[in-house]
């Protein structure tokens, strides 16, 4: 079954032909996604949120799915550093006020607990951003009081991660000018994400079709050790079952462990030895592995390498982990321009890269199992 597998990702013309719903595309379009948002932003979209004062806090109330996924993406990795608290809703709540600025961020304009949230804060003079497409009910409740970044691009929300958080930096940024955030750079690194993992690339220099040949055949768990990297693995796991149709626990890292130090303690769990002179004609078939993907920043990936240390099939993902190509193309290069200070690139741009490598590993899943 895996080489099968490992002929069908490495046929291009294959993969094109099967992907008649065009999800590679719409796979990378978080480039583009991004451009459209810090576009939008120059036109002026954001400037009725500008004022004397930074806001008291910047609330962000999600619908489901990726706009939820993005709002607690934006909070864990920069509600410490942000010049206002950024505190999560279902719903406008009680207090907010003339000094907050409340994101809507959905793809339902017809969305109760998004009508409502908006309606409330037009009315309380919130300064209200609508990250939605701009029609029905949503915009009968604020038509004039409240700034508008709807979809200029249109994909299935699987894919419109990008979207909300870049959407949700712009806001930021424009609250706080002194934030360094910078979308057409995250755009850059996005696309380069994108080719990276392109049909034409081969498996071994390719992310994507990596993960995808390597969680194919095995139970599996995608985990995170902060609330960043556990609300990707979620998003993960959200996209290889609605995409690609494939199972995958989302947890986090210290569950995993745990599951795997059992199984090894049973003996449930084949050691690599038994694997390799495994024979399935005389000894049946290998029980299911359970591999783990440990998502991991840069920042965090000595210690959680240290917490998975002696534990088999478990892989460490993160954003610089990208194999060579012959010619030099490819490595970690591709994040350099976004280095931070500590010289990583900032953690919510390792989250974007990472969610464009999922959603195209589903994809490529996807397009192999037809």
């Amino acid at each position: 079954m895996n080489a099968t597998r490992a002929i069908d990702l490495e046929d291009t013309d294959g993969l094109l032909a099967a992907d008649r719903e065009g999800l590679l595309r719409a796979a990378s379009s978080a480039g583009a996604q991004v451009r459209a948002v810090a576009a939008a932003a120059d036109e002026g979209a954001l400037d009725s949120l500008r004022a004397d004062d930074r806001p008291r806090s910047i609330i962000w109330v999600a619908g489901r799915g990726t706009a939820e996924t993005a709002g607690t993406l934006l909070a864990a990795t920069l509600g410490g550093a942000a010049s206002a608290p950024i505190a999560l809703a279902s719903h406008a709540p009680p207090w907010v006020g003339p000094l907050d600025v409340l994101i809507v961020a959905g793809d339902d304009p017809a969305d109760p607990a998004l009508v409502g949230a908006a309606a409330t804060g037009v009315r309380r003079g919130a300064r209200v951003v609508v990250v939605t497409p701009y029609e029905g009910p949503l915009r009968d409740s604020t038509a004039g009081r409240a700034a508008v970044l709807e979809p200029r691009l249109w994909v299935r929300d699987e894919f419109g991660l990008s979207r909300y958080l870049a959407a949700g930096l712009a806001a930021l940024h424009t609250v706080d000018p002194s934030s360094s955030i910078d979308l057409a750079l995250l755009a850059d690194e996005l696309d380069a994400e994108a080719l990276r993992n392109s049909a034409g690339r081969e498996l071994f220099t390719n992310p994507a079709k990596i993960i995808a040949a390597r969680i194919s055949d095995s139970r599996v768990a995608l985990t995170g050790d902060c609330a960043a990297t556990l609300a990707l693995a979620r998003h993960g796991s959200s996209v290889l079952l609605r995409i690609a149709h494939h199972v995958a626990a989302a947890t986090g890292l210290a569950d995993a462990v745990v599951a795997l130090r059992a199984n090894s303690e049973s003996g449930d769990a084949p050691s690599s030895m038994d694997a390799l002179f495994h024979d399935e004609e005389i000894d049946g078939p290998l029980p299911d592995r359970l591999r783990v993907l440990a998502l991991t920043l840069d920042g965090e990936r000595t210690v959680v390498a240290a917490r998975v240390a002696g534990l088999n099939e478990v892989y460490l993902i993160a954003a610089e982990d990208v194999p060579e190509a012959p010619g030099g193309i490819g490595g970690s290069g591709g994040l350099v321009g976004a280095l931070a200070p500590g010289g990583a690139a900032r953690a919510e741009q390792q989250l974007a890269v990472l969610a464009v490598r999922l959603e195209m590993a589903a994809v490529y899943m996807r397009l192999v199992r037809g």
